[in-house]
């Protein structure tokens, strides 16, 4: 069998965590920052983690 590839976007954007969850950065904190208060940027610019609903699409992405 050949190897499975893993998505090149994914790996890119997502970490695993000592504890297995999968650490993301927040959207929203590229361009248009004139708009946004200080404490909203500031917090965009924390990671977070992936949903639920979310980590069997990233785990299936990144061959977890």
């Amino acid at each position: 069998m050949p190897k499975v590839k893993t998505n090149s976007s994914a790996k890119k954007r997502f970490k695993l965590t000592g504890s297995g969850k999968i650490k993301r950065r927040k959207a929203f904190k590229s361009h248009i920052l004139t708009k946004k208060s200080t404490k909203r940027k500031h917090n965009l610019g924390k990671a977070t983690t992936v949903c639920s609903a979310d980590e069997n699409n990233v785990k299936f992405m990144l061959n977890i």
